[in-house]
């Protein structure tokens, strides 16, 4: 036996309920504890800027998946696995093309890249702002260098999150390059 990470299916919307299932299923330990060893849903943070207010929420970047951490044994897995079938909402494991199949871990750096992500694992934690700027809406800067500039956006880059406004300073429209989070709509 050795540790490694599955992925769960289940219907879009389930997610939270069958991870409490499995964690209720493991303290009453209706399921192995020794060998489902940890049960997440796959969420990241994102920052929501509407009307010039930042809102942080929580956000499910693999809607329908549950990223569980099995130990499990070569001869008694389909014991685990069935239990884990008969939550309603759960539709298999990914890799698995039927049931009676032994599931597939996913690769160790898939694991490390979607843990890192979640901030379960410590690592590069991204914080994926949403936006709502389109090119020609005008913006205040209200943060860094240029605070208190207004200035019009040119040109969008949702991949660094960045914006290029063009601002009047001393007469003159000079380019700057700001962080989605340094500017706010103005109306």
């Amino acid at each position: 036996m050795s540790r490694s990470w599955y992925i769960l299916n289940a219907y879009t919307g389930y997610e939270g309920k069958i991870e409490r299932t499995i964690k209720s299923l493991l303290e009453k330990s209706e399921i192995d504890p020794n060998v489902v060893l940890d049960v997440r849903v796959p969420l990241e943070e994102v920052v929501e800027i509407k009307d010039g207010k930042k809102r942080t929420r929580m956000n499910k970047f693999l809607p329908g998946y549950i990223l569980l951490e099995m130990d499990l044994p070569e001869l008694n897995w389909k014991e685990t696995c069935t239990k884990l079938y008969k939550i309603q909402g759960v539709t298999g494991f990914v890799g698995n093309v039927s049931r009676n199949d032994r599931p597939v871990p996913i690769r160790p750096d898939e694991a490390k890249s979607l843990l890192q992500k979640s901030g379960i694992i410590k690592g590069e934690k991204q914080v994926h702002v949403r936006q709502s700027f389109d090119i020609d809406d005008v913006v205040k800067i209200t943060d860094g260098a240029f605070a208190s500039f207004t200035g019009t956006i040119k040109e969008i880059n949702l991949e660094k999150e960045k914006l290029k406004v063009e601002v009047q300073i001393f007469g003159r429209s000079t380019p700057v390059e700001v962080n989605f989070l340094q500017v706010e709509k103005t109306k």
